[in-house]
């Protein structure tokens, strides 16, 4: 099959629930063939991670709780862009300071994730940052966190032994591996 083959159109869209975070809308598409079908997407503003290594190649990680999946979780330092047209470079920035208190003199942009694009048009843009220095964190104010560390290698074992479940984690600590030569 060819890209026509299986492409969708979108039609029209309406907004079912205006939330903070995420608006859900229903979009009318036409399908290859010629049907039309609904579709449920929850529409984000989009987000930036950051993978922040240290001089001694140790991973900066947070532990917060996370009341959707009901645990404690170690992420990377992320968080939602303001609005959609934010730069996300900025985010990151704001994002390290405001959860770890370090800043970075070094930034590479990994790669751009899509987390869940069977109904999510979530983009979240992951950064490797090096270079840090440490300054006062000030998270938002409905924000725990506590910052730890870990060697980037053993974060690569906790990736492959399903420890790290969180994609955008995963996959930045794994690009961050490959760009740093580091393996489990």
């Amino acid at each position: 099959m060819n890209d026509i083959q299986l492409t969708e159109t979108f039609l029209s869209g309406e907004v079912v629930f205006p939330g903070k975070i995420i608006r859900l809308e229903h979009w009318q598409v036409a399908l290859p063939n010629g049907e039309k079908a609904l579709r449920e997407v929850a529409c984000h503003p989009g987000a930036s991670a950051v993978v922040a290594i240290d001089d001694e190649g140790q991973i900066i990680l947070v532990r917060q709780h996370r009341i959707a999946v009901g645990r404690l979780t170690l992420e990377i330092p992320a968080g939602k862009l303001d609005s959609a047209d934010e730069d996300p470079f900025l985010c990151a920035q704001r994002e390290l300071s405001e959860e770890t208190g370090m800043t970075a003199s070094h930034w590479q942009k990994l790669t751009v994730l899509e987390t869940t694009p069977g109904f999510c048009n979530e983009r979240i843009h992951l950064y490797l940052a090096t270079g840090l220095s440490q300054h006062e964190s000030h998270p938002d104010e409905d924000e725990f966190v506590s910052v730890s560390r870990m060697p980037l290698k053993d974060a690569v074992a906790r990736v492959m032994d399903g420890t790290f479940r969180d994609g955008k984690t995963a996959l930045g600590i794994m690009m961050a591996a490959a760009a740093k030569g580091v393996s489990a």
